[in-house]
């Protein structure tokens, strides 16, 4: 390690910020801080089970808890903390969330189910206003404010009518013993702020905690950090002021103000030494980046050479933008297989990345894309939790946790159909409303039977019934090969692949979302047998679970991606979901004004806004390892007609000069390597003795 990363892992007993440049090395840092803590005698001598690391994304804190695993073992691994904010607040909850009046088996609602619930509550039909509630919602939640806070902080009249849903919605998710994503942090933070015993239980149990990406964190995850720790707390929290990229949903830039007032011991260590890019990169990242106001001075460096220069690259229009980013990466490409001949796998499509401001930019760049026939996967794409079928699963599994979880009720009794149609279930749920209970409760209520016929009433005890011997089945099932004879049992008894062959035209389709189930099955399998631990959910190797307590994780995770193997395949991404990500060869796309920064009408364009869309091309800059293309049009497509379009304030910024534009055109460079590859292959073959 070098010195600053060095001094960081060594400060261990009282409270520190380190500030972690792009690409400086701060996962090493926090991993081998974690071993440090370990250590006796000169170390804190601190317990696995008295750590905690908090990150952002499974991913992150999958990656963590590997690289932690190899320095320290598994076993000592095994029992550290190592999670996401939102699992930390799901593992609060369900061991102390009795005091806020939460059963431990409480439903986590998805984006979908609140979308649901909005629309029920606000009584309209509208999904789209239905999602306009739920964004001001959950920034006002992410604000700290409930809705009799969040009605003193209304502007406009649309602001009014969201909070007036926002109480309803309240009240819905007490009702259902449910909570939505942002409660995962709002709820802990008023368990551990009202109830002094629970916040000494655990600053009693996490003696240091470390904290990823702190400069993501918004107001609600401060203060819990706060109590999480203590007014006396131990912690370590990494960050970096000029990647603050996420302001519109919360993040503040005011945590990292806050915490020298706070903590006035606060030690400050800046990691300024890049790992990752070349110093020409580095520059051009520096020249933007140094017109913000800065918290804490910090400049990037690099020993890795000054590398190729930035390349700025001007395009007629989308089409040709996205033509010449091809045409240059099949340069490069031939060049890398040209020059490293024993390393084919450097020009992998896997090492390309196209990053733009908004996804509707990825369109011309994935024609271009497969008219080359060139592999590539759109990052942010559909999650394999968010297809339809694995949702029908997710909800049976959510109404066996909670039995008051309505949605998930509703979900789970009409797929497949089981001939129970909307006027039983809409005679049910004005049953359950008057008597205040859930659906489910409501279904073995006696006198029900006078709210609905008898063949609805069999029909519903049936279901009813189906799912408690369900219920029973999974608590008492352990271990891969039985939990997936269970599931498989499930499937069949509920005919859900007759159900997906019944409701799909193309067969292919059919057959195509079938094998998602079956992978889903054999997901939920392997946890329970404890084989797996890389998605940040603390299952380890020595643990088998129940389908139940398997079925309590799903909420969390957003992505299923250790089922699939790493492709090799160039990457379309936005630049917020680049974040935390590296290539050696990047083209960012349609660097222009209007897109980025994005504004769509002139009252967008203010300090605080410029700022923070300045730290965006400065994160898209820095993902490049060895080369960058950064790409304006002349012309952009506005409707279906085409208007004047001017570069970005930041391509001026970068300072690129003279060498920072195009030499050649990419296209008649790529004709001439080829053609000169061609020539080498056929004066070597001239040369081959022939065999004997």
């Amino acid at each position: 390690m070098n010195p600053a990363q060095m001094e960081a892992v060594q400060h261990l007993h009282s409270p520190c910020l380190v500030l972690a440049g792009a690409g400086s090395g701060k996962t090493r840092v926090i991993t081998h801080k974690i071993a440090r803590l370990l250590q006796p005698g000169e170390g804190a001598d601190l317990a696995p089970s008295q750590i905690g690391a908090i990150t952002f994304t499974n991913k992150a804190a999958a990656e963590m808890r590997e690289r932690v695993k190899a320095l320290i073992g598994a076993k000592a691994a095994s029992k550290l903390l190592v999670c996401t904010f939102h699992s930390l607040g799901v593992k609060l909850l369900r061991e102390d969330g009795a005091a806020l009046g939460l059963k431990p088996e409480f439903s986590i609602m998805d984006s979908d189910d609140v979308t649901s619930i909005l629309r029920d509550a606000g009584a309209t039909t509208d999904a789209k206003l239905a999602r306009s509630w739920q964004w001001t919602i959950s920034l006002w939640k992410n604000q700290g404010f409930n809705s009799s806070q969040a009605i003193n902080h209304c502007k406009t009249d649309n602001d009014v009518i969201a909070a007036r849903v926002m109480k309803l919605y309240e009240e819905r998710l007490q009702a259902y013993q449910a909570v939505d994503f942002d409660d995962l942090i709002g709820l802990p933070l008023k368990l551990l702020s009202e109830h002094e015993h629970v916040a000494h239980k655990w600053q009693c149990q996490l003696k240091h905690v470390l904290v990823d990406e702190y400069q993501d964190t918004n107001a609600t995850q401060y203060e819990l950090l706060k109590l999480l720790v203590g007014p006396e707390g131990i912690f370590t929290a990494v960050g970096d002021d000029d990647q603050s990229i996420y302001g519109w949903r919360g993040a503040t830039l005011d945590n990292l103000k806050r915490l020298p007032q706070d903590y006035p011991t606060l030690k400050v260590i800046p990691l300024e030494q890049n790992y990752r890019s070349t110093s020409a990169i580095l520059r051009a990242a520096n020249n933007v980046i140094g017109l913000n106001p800065k918290l804490f001075a910090k400049t990037l460096w690099s020993d890795l050479g000054e590398g190729d220069a930035v390349k700025l690259l001007e395009c007629d229009n989308e089409e040709h933008e996205a033509e010449r980013t091809v045409a240059r990466f099949q340069v490069i490409r031939t060049q890398m297989l040209a020059n490293n001949p024993a390393n084919p796998e450097l020009a992998d499509w896997n090492n390309f990345a196209v990053l733009y401001r908004a996804n509707h930019q990825a369109r011309p760049f994935e024609a271009a894309l497969r008219k080359a026939n060139i592999p590539y996967k759109v990052s942010g794409g559909q999650s394999f939790f968010d297809k339809a079928e694995i949702k029908d699963l997710c909800a049976w599994l959510r109404l066996l946790l909670n039995n008051d979880d309505d949605p998930a009720f509703l979900r789970a009794i009409t797929t497949p159909k089981r001939g129970i149609g909307h006027q039983t279930l809409g005679a049910l749920g004005e049953f359950a409303g008057k008597w205040k209970v859930s659906l489910f409760e409501a279904l073995f209520a006696e006198s029900l039977a006078a709210a609905v016929p008898k063949r609805a009433l069999d029909g519903l005890h049936e279901f009813g019934r189906y799912v408690n011997d369900f219920e029973h089945r999974a608590r008492q099932t352990y271990g891969n090969e039985a939990a997936k004879a269970l599931l498989l049992d499930w499937l069949k008894d509920i005919g859900y692949e007759q159900h997906l062959y019944d409701n799909e035209e193309n067969e292919k389709v059919a057959a195509a979302r079938w094998n998602n189930v079956l992978d889903f099955i054999d997901w939920v399998a392997k946890r329970c047998g404890g084989e797996i631990d890389n998605d940040g959910l603390a299952i380890t190797e020595s643990e088998k679970k129940s389908v139940i307590e398997i079925a309590q994780l799903i909420s969390l995770i957003t992505s299923l991606g250790e089922r699939e193997k790493e492709q090799k395949m160039l990457t379309l991404s936005t630049l917020h979901a680049s974040k935390g990500l590296e290539w050696p060869h990047v083209v960012m796309g349609g660097v222009n004004e209007g897109t980025l920064p994005f504004s769509r009408e002139e009252s967008d364009i203010t300090a605080a806004h410029i700022e923070e869309e300045r730290r965006l091309m400065y994160v898209g800059i820095t993902r490049a390892r060895l080369t960058l293309g950064v790409s304006v049009l002349k012309r952009r497509k506005k409707g279906r007609e085409y208007v004047q379009a001017m570069p970005s304030r930041f391509v001026a910024e970068m300072k690129l000069g003279e060498g920072g534009g195009p030499k050649e055109d990419p296209r008649e460079k790529l004709k001439r390597l080829r053609e000169e590859m061609a020539a080498q292959a056929k004066a070597r073959a001239a040369q081959t003795p022939p065999a004997h």
